[in-house]
Order: C-alpha cells, then sequence, then structure tokens
C-alpha cells in the first residue's frame, strides 16, 4: 500500500479532478467513502438531483469553510492531498475497508486526530477499484495549523500496520533517499507517445550512465548535451558559479510547446549539484588513465577495487561502506557500457535497479571510495573487453551485489536491501550466460596431466582446510589451465593459492574451484608489468594533454532504449 503527500492550494481544481472523468476517462463512480462528517459533507458522486457543478461548488464551500471563518485569506499551500494505493496483485478493498484506511491515515498524519473536535476537514475519495484519494485543508476549527511534520513518513508506517492486518502485500518502508515516482500525467503522457518509460525516469538513467562515465562537472553536461537533452543551469547571483540545473528530454514538450524541466535533485536525491560534485571532483590531465600498453588494465583494476569493497563492508564504518555503494552504482553502468554480448542487458538492468540501493540515510564517505570510482571510469574509456578478465570482473560484482544487501538488511534498509538483492538476480543471470563457455574453453586447454597433478599439491599445500572440495569441483580442470598461465606470467602458484584462498568466498561458495579460477584470472602478469610501465611512461608525452569527455554511454543509445519523443 503506497501512499503519496503532497500539498497545494486549489480546493476547488482537485476536487473537479476527483469527481471528473480523469485524464483519460478512466475515472469510474467517483464517490465519498469517508470524511470527516460523512452527514455534512455533499457527494457529487451521491446526488444525482443536483448538478455536477452545483455539488463541487458546495463540496468547495464546505471543505474550506475554515478559511472562510479565518477572513477569506487562505494560507499558502493549504490543501493536504494524499493518495493511497494497494500494491499490483492485491485484492480490491470495500469502501468500509477504505473508509477505515482513510481515517487511520488522517490520524497517524496529524491531519484529524481521532476524537478531536477541532480537527482539519477532510475527505476520501474512491474513483477506481485500487485506489483512494484523500484531500484535506489544513487549517483547523480553532485557527491553527495542523502537526504534519513528516507526515509522508507517518503515512508509511501506518500503511506497513494497515497491510498486515488487512492481509494485503508487506511493501518496504521509506527512508525519504528514494527518487520521485512519475505522475499519473507522465506516466499517461509516456503511454499516449509509445514510450516504455516516461521522461522523468528515462533522463534519470541517462543522468547516471553519464556521471558514472565522465571525470568532470562539465564533461557531465557536455556528454547529457551530446545526447539531445537540453541543459538549463542556475548561476549564484554574486559568484556566477552553479548553484543547479534541469534536464529536458528531446522532445518532451508541454502544451505550450516548450520543455518540460526537471532539476536535478527531483530525477534522485544524489543527482543535485551538490552530490554530483562530492562524486565529480576536477580531475587534472595527469590522472587520467594510460591503459595503451595494457588494455586489460581498466578490467584487473575495477576488480581490484571491487574485491576491496567487498572487505570495507565489513570494516564496521558505515560512512565508508555507502560511500562505496555509491561508487558501486557508477561502475555497475560503466561495466554494462563496456561489456559485449546477449549478457549486457542483464548488466545493464542490474545497474538500473541498483540505483536504489546506492544511497540511503547514511551519508557517503564519498573519499573513501576513490579507488573504486576512478577505477571504474577507468571502463569508460576501455576500448576491448578481455574475454576471461571481464567475466572475473562480473563475477566480482555478483558477490558485492550479494553483499551489499545483507549490509543493508542488517541496518533496516528495507528498499535498499531488496534493490540489491534484484541487482544480484540480474548479474548472476548475465555471470551464468557469459561465464560457461569461458570455463570450458579453458577446460579444453588444461595442462598435461603431470602438470595437473604438481597444482594438486600445491593446493593441498596451500589451502588444506578446502582442498578435497577444490579438487571434486567441476571447474577444477579449468583452474589448472588458469595456475598453468599464472606461472608462465611469473607467479609461484602455491603463493598465489594461499593469497586468493584467504578470502571469505571460498567458505561459502558451493564452486571454490570457480572462485579462485576468476580471483587468479585477475592477477597481472609479473613479468611484463615493468615493460608495460615503461611503454606507458613512453606514451604520455605523445597523448593530447586536452582531456575529452568520453563517448555517450553505451545503455544511452536510442536504438537500445525508449525515450521520449
Amino acid at each position: 500500500m503506497v501512499p503519496d503527500v503532497s500539498t497545494g492550494s486549489d480546493t476547488r481544481g482537485l476536487i473537479v479532478y476527483l469527481f471528473g472523468p480523469g485524464r483519460r476517462d478512466e475515472h469510474t463512480d467517483p464517490h465519498i467513502v469517508a470524511a470527516w462528517d460523512m452527514a455534512g459533507a455533499p457527494d457529487p458522486g451521491r446526488d444525482p438531483a443536483a448538478t455536477y457543478t452545483q455539488l463541487t461548488k458546495r463540496l468547495d464551500h464546505h471543505v474550506d469553510l475554515r478559511t472562510r471563518e479565518l477572513g477569506g485569506k487562505k494560507p499558502p499551500q493549504h490543501v493536504w492531498h494524499c493518495p493511497v494505493r494497494t500494491a499490483p496483485g492485491d485484492r480490491y478493498l470495500t469502501d468500509a475497508e477504505w473508509a477505515e484506511v482513510a481515517r487511520r491515515i488522517v490520524h497517524a498524519t496529524g491531519i484529524a486526530p481521532e476524537g478531536d473536535e477541532k480537527a482539519c476537514r477532510w475527505i476520501a475519495v474512491r474513483h477506481a477499484d485500487d485506489h483512494i484519494h484523500i484531500m484535506a485543508t489544513t487549517v483547523r476549527a480553532d485557527g491553527r495549523r495542523p502537526r504534519t511534520h513528516h507526515d509522508g513518513q507517518r503515512a508509511q508506517a501506518e500503511c506497513r500496520k494497515i497491510e498486515a492486518e488487512f492481509g494485503l502485500r508487506r511493501l518496504k518502508s521509506g527512508d525519504l533517499t528514494a527518487p520521485r515516482t512519475p505522475t499519473g500525467a507522465e506516466r499517461a503522457k509516456a503511454e499516449r507517445q509509445g514510450q516504455a518509460v516516461t521522461a522523468r525516469q528515462w533522463l534519470r538513467e541517462q543522468a547516471y550512465a553519464v556521471a558514472a562515465a565522465v571525470r568532470t562537472e562539465a564533461d557531465y553536461f557536455t556528454v547529457l548535451q551530446s545526447l539531445g537533452i537540453k541543459v538549463k543551469t542556475r548561476l549564484g547571483p554574486e559568484t556566477g558559479d552553479v548553484i543547479g540545473y534541469s534536464l529536458a528530454a528531446p522532445g518532451d514538450t508541454n502544451a505550450a510547446g516548450e520543455p518540460v524541466w526537471y532539476g536535478g535533485s527531483k530525477l534522485a536525491p544524489d543527482l543535485s549539484i551538490n552530490r554530483l560534485r562530492e562524486r565529480l571532483p576536477d580531475q587534472q590531465v595527469a590522472d587520467r588513465p594510460r591503459y595503451g600498453a595494457d588494455p586489460a588494465a581498466p578490467w584487473r583494476h575495477t576488480t581490484t577495487a571491487i574485491h576491496a569493497a567487498r572487505i570495507v563492508l565489513d570494516a564496521g564504518d558505515d560512512a565508508a561502506a555507502q560511500g562505496h555503494l555509491a561508487a558501486f552504482g557508477d561502475a555497475l553502468y560503466n561495466i554494462a557500457s563496456a561489456t559485449t554480448g546477449s549478457h549486457r542487458a542483464e548488466l545493464r538492468a542490474a545497474a538500473m535497479a541498483f540505483n536504489r540501493a546506492r544511497r540511503s540515510a547514511t551519508r557517503a564517505d564519498h573519499q573513501a571510495a576513490t579507488a573504486l570510482r576512478k577505477a571504474a571510469k577507468e571502463l569508460a574509456y576501455a576500448s576491448n573487453e578481455p574475454g576471461g578478465l571481464a567475466i572475473a570482473l562480473l563475477f566480482a560484482t555478483v558477490h558485492l551485489a550479494r553483499a551489499a544487501a545483507k549490509w543493508h538488511e542488517q541496518r533496516g534498509h528495507e528498499q535498499q536491501a531488496a534493490a540489491a538483492e534484484e541487482a544480484f538476480r540480474h548479474l548472476q543471470a548475465g555471470y551464468q550466460q557469459a561465464a560457461p563457455p569461458v570455463l570450458a574453453d579453458l577446460a579444453r586447454r588444461a595442462p598435461q596431466a603431470a602438470t595437473a597433478r604438481r597444482f594438486e599439491q600445491d593446493v593441498r599445500a596451500a589451502l588444506p582446510d578446502h582442498a578435497d572440495r577444490i579438487l571434486a569441483d567441476p571447474t577444477w580442470t579449468a583452474l589448472t589451465t588458469t595456475l598453468a598461465q599464472a606461472e608462465t606470467a611469473g607467479h609461484n602458484p602455491r603463493r598465489l593459492l594461499a593469497e586468493v584462498g584467504t578470502h571469505r568466498e571460498l567458505d561459502s561458495t558451493e564452486h571454490p574451484a570457480e572462485v579462485l579460477n576468476w580471483r587468479i584470472t585477475a592477477q597481472p602478469n609479473r613479468r611484463t608489468q615493468a615493460a608495460r610501465s615503461r611503454s606507458t611512461i613512453s606514451g604520455t608525452s605523445s597523448m593530447s594533454t586536452t582531456p575529452q569527455p568520453p563517448a555517450a554511454p553505451v545503455a544511452t543509445r536510442p536504438e537500445e532504449r525508449s525515450r521520449p519523443r
């Protein structure tokens, strides 16, 4: 059950909407199910003897009576409005049940506490099977305003109780960090235009994808404009600095033909200009990635940083952990953009799902996650996908998403935990699509039996507690190939197994050889590191000194995603 509290100033206009046909003739049988006084509240839906105009005028007079008693001067934003909708799949409530819901919500929110004879006047209108609208004027009979502080949170809390008592679907409690949901008008507009998502939702995804890829605030606006998105900045009167911004989707206009603007903070709390600046500090040219000598470096660096983030979640520093989860959200967008293959769709879905898990009431320490954020941004400039290393990175994201869900759950972040769990399912599905061919190829290239026996001895010496499970794992043969490759790259297999086998995933996984395989895959080639380092240094002088913003993220290409016209 979802309440959505808002305020306005047009009592008559809201009444006309509630008892009218709706924007698409979707309102059926509009009528009052509850009110401050059922005997004294005229019901336009239940009085066929009077005209519609007369009844709405009479109802407006009754509901707004208290403001007129103050001398006719209405307080600002004095109309309180709260639609309450059941979840998809819930049974339809009766009028009597909706009446109880309405009375409990006006009591919980301070609009009309039970037994308070001087409370605000209110009505609850039902014009559809799955929801009601509660409206009130926030002026009491004694002339005071009601105490509605945190009314949205109180309405949410009461709905959780009602769900349990009425046998409805139990939704997750929020913490005021969720993005704004599209309005009914926005959804109707998208449907009319044949769009899969509303302009608000489309802009939000583009903004997240671009913010994940770019390194500076200037690049952020430049890349958005390259996608056809209109950008309007608000400048400070004294300094002339940007203090806010709004975006408009291409072709999205109002009735007057003007662009429909959405402020950054109205798209999502962490897309405001101040929140963006916390994770988009200007980078020096010297800090830009130089991976020409090692195209696999961005993938390896990001994999290493994600493994480190997994450790941070267990360290007890919630601000640092929240910072890493925000950076992980950016990383998922860049991983999806840099990935090829059919599993890219699952990675994009994971990035979108994780957006709700990337922020909570815990303020993020973004500086703590600099390494992960910097490594992930390298993927925006990567030019290839290095096979097994890309799967190793994907495997690491699966474990971090599951850890994020557990971290949020332990702190009572219900919506974030559910979002992280959804992202985990998408990442797991992507991994299950991408990994089998790579593992099968490794198994086909297994070393000779003598080498495999030597690696078996290394496993028993380095990881005696896990050796039997590792050797019985179906992916053991693939691991022998990876160990042979690591040995060729300059690693000591026994020492390497001891190092990568210390992580906790080995204790809980059903496939320990698979875990070891991807952890070893992510290790650098020691024999060529020095040569590549020299190559990178020598190549620095030939690089352009003028930073260029990255190309638009793959996820934003119009042929792959619906967008408003």
